[in-house]
């Protein structure tokens, strides 16, 4: 479902300097300081209105700048010299939630002693109960652990004046409704209420009718650079699609790949028959804990694994650089879906693939697919992928795993220096390093893989010895 939007923003609209918005000087400063010399389309859209104390709904996909535009209209109305909540953000997940508050914090410079904190599930309790006990202006969270302080009585929202939803469809897709509501009951009604969402479900609708007073819509245009961002269509059966998945992929030799599939079971099966043909692909749905789903989103950012299979919900707000490659392996009924999809790949000046593969049952969504980008798909057949006889995809890192991290206070200079003094590799070959709480991840270029574990298993980082193993088989 479509909401009535009342203003389209023209994504090819010229930039304009945020110094044309009612921002103090300081914040102008930092902003120029941080890089931001002109606003994206959608900063241009929401800000006007958001800083008017308007309640607002925009479409805005992960990548156009939106979290800038709620920080910056927060940021406008926090005294402070009142240590209350003045500020909630809700986030699906907690990967979102910290790339929200380090982005809020770098926006906040210009404003002395603005304490922001982070309240997300999947992190024990007792330090977020210690944090909010010497308060807060601002709190970044996921909807139930917001609830559990909200029930304990350990967070007041009695002052707050701003409420950001972002990515609400994702939360919606989550089951996150009667979380959200029950979060909005707790704030004074006369708060402005700011909802972001990639697509419309009907549950925005709802959210609108209860939650928000008035709402200004605001949805950028949908807009794909067809020079970035190849997009081709290939016709199968139901029995070829997860075997076209290898034969693109041998075909076009992507060194890193994301597939979306509409079910979480569609995702089991794609990897079983890739992880057949020797691809190192690893899938990402909501049936994973926490832990499975940090590692493998760990592996496939630092280049440890070619392919990720990922449902819509799983994938919303992951944010890759240099994805080479979506593959559509079951196209999505909702066409705005598909457009956002394809949208991870072709970013930053760099070409992308867009492959989608399509049954006869799925062309009608394909018809609406070529309707929103006023287009008609460039089809191809099958036939014409062959074999490049270079064996399946290998990515070119490896990730090992050290058992120890944060409790231990390892940092990620400790074990770069454990790998290229003691070990004597080349800085070079060190890719990504994640220090969690209890255990810290280290890409390694694959050449070198066996070495460093063989230095690091048994080895010593801050003078203590260390257990590492590898994550790939």
């Amino acid at each position: 479902m479509s909401l009535p939007l009342s203003k389209d923003a023209p994504s090819g609209a010229p930039p304009l300097p945020f110094s044309q918005l009612p921002l103090a000087p300081a914040v102008l400063a930092n902003l120029e300081q941080l890089g931001y010399h002109s606003m994206t389309p959608v900063q241009a859209a929401t800000l006007p209105i958001a800083l008017a104390g308007r309640d607002l709904i925009a479409q805005a996909k992960t990548g156009s700048g939106k979290t800038a535009a709620f920080a910056l209209a927060l940021l406008a109305r926090l005294d402070p010299r009142r240590l209350d909540v003045q500020s909630l953000v809700l986030c699906p997940t907690r990967e979102l939630a910290d790339q929200v508050t380090q982005e809020l914090r770098r926006l906040a410079r210009s404003q002395e002693n603005t304490k922001i904190l982070t309240l997300c599930g999947g992190a024990t309790m007792r330090p977020q109960l210690a944090s909010l006990q010497h308060g807060a202006h601002i709190v970044v969270g996921t909807p139930g652990r917001i609830i559990d302080h909200l029930e304990r009585g350990s967070l007041a929202l009695a002052s707050l004046n701003t409420l950001v939803l972002d990515e609400a469809d994702r939360m919606l897709d989550m089951g996150f409704f009667d979380d959200i509501a029950a979060v909005a009951r707790h704030c004074p009604p006369q708060r402005q209420t700011l909802l972001f969402s990639a697509t419309y479900p009907d549950g925005i609708a709802r959210l609108s009718a209860q939650f928000l007073r008035q709402p200004e819509h605001v949805r950028l245009e949908s807009q794909q650079d067809a020079g970035k961002i190849r997009q081709r269509f290939y016709e199968v059966t139901e029995e070829q699609r997860l075997h076209a998945v290898g034969l693109l992929l041998d075909h076009f030799r992507p060194a890193s790949t994301l597939a979306f599939c509409n079910t979480k079971q569609q995702c089991r099966d794609l990897v079983a028959v890739l992880s057949a043909q020797g691809v190192q692909a690893l899938a990402l749905h909501g049936d994973l804990e926490q832990r499975e789903r940090d590692q493998v989103l760990m592996q496939f950012a630092n280049r440890s694994c070619s392919v990720l299979v990922a449902t819509d919900v799983a994938a919303r707000g992951l944010d890759v650089e240099q994805l080479e490659a979506v593959v559509n392996v079951d196209i999505s009924p909702d066409p705005e879906v598909h457009i956002h999809r394809i949208g991870r790949t072709g970013r930053a000046d760099q070409a992308g693939w867009a492959l989608s593969l399509a049954t006869l049952d799925e062309m009608p969504s394909v018809a609406k697919i070529d309707q929103l980008q006023d287009r008609e798909s460039e089809w191809h057949p099958l036939s014409e992928l062959t074999p490049s006889g270079a064996g399946p995809l290998v990515p070119p890192m490896v990730t090992l795993q050290i058992l120890g991290g944060r409790k231990e206070k390892i940092r990620p200079g400790d074990v770069l220096g454990a790998l290229t003094g003691d070990a004597g590799l080349a800085a070079a070959q060190i890719g990504k390093i994640n220090v969690t709480e209890f255990s810290t991840y280290v890409a390694v270029e694959r050449s070198i893989a066996k070495e460093a574990l063989r230095k690091l298993d048994g080895g010593r980082v801050k003078g203590k010895k260390i257990k590492a193993r590898s994550l790939q088989a």
